[in-house]
């Protein structure tokens, strides 16, 4: 399948609800499963990509059948395409091109998605890792490199999406971090 055009999330308190609703979005539409899996600390989180339409339809038909176990949910039209990348941890950093460091952490996966797309819009930086709610107590991650303007601006974008839905955790820009921090991605 080609890269999609729109992803969307939904997570949940239930485990069993995010399988039933995993069923139901799959059956709404013709979309991609990128992530459907139990994470911490109890909860089902459900990415897909797709089409626009697709991607509406199947987050709108499985938050309805979340009831109460609904946590969180997004859809991104035309979500930019590091976001998948950065997803699937594929991403490889050039030695020289490793810049200032940016992190953003956020209480919930769904969040950390919407917030590294702000970021990847927003700024030229390079995604390279989103990192949802395993061993995580629940809480997700983005790492993000570029120039201290860059990094400093995308983790602008990032948090203040996050914070939008009061789930931002922490912010950080490192202008000069130590090569080490980049080991696994260089």
């Amino acid at each position: 399948m080609a890269t999609p055009k729109s992803i969307g999330a939904i997570e949940f308190s239930s485990i069993g609800i995010g399988y039933q609703v995993q069923d139901t979005m799959l059956k709404a539409a013709n979309v991609q499963i990128l992530i459907a899996r139990t994470i911490c600390s109890g909860k089902y989180i459900i990415v897909i990509g797709g089409s626009v339409s697709d991607v509406e339809s199947a987050v709108r038909d499985g938050a309805a059948g979340a009831g109460e176990a609904l946590i969180d949910q997004v859809v991104i039209p035309n979500v930019d395409p590091s976001v998948f990348q950065a997803l699937g941890q594929s991403v490889v950093i050039e030695p020289d091109k490793a810049g200032a460091l940016g992190v953003v952490e956020t209480f919930s996966g769904v969040s950390m998605i919407a917030a590294a797309d702000a970021a990847a819009k927003a700024a030229r930086v390079t995604l390279f890792r989103i990192h949802i709610a395993m061993a995580l107590g629940g809480k997700a991650y983005c790492l993000m490199t570029g120039t201290i303007a860059d990094v400093t601006a995308g983790v602008a974008a990032a948090a203040a999406e996050a914070r939008s839905r009061g789930l931002l955790v922490s912010q950080v820009v490192i202008p000069a971090p130590s090569r080490e921090l980049f080991s696994d991605y260089i």
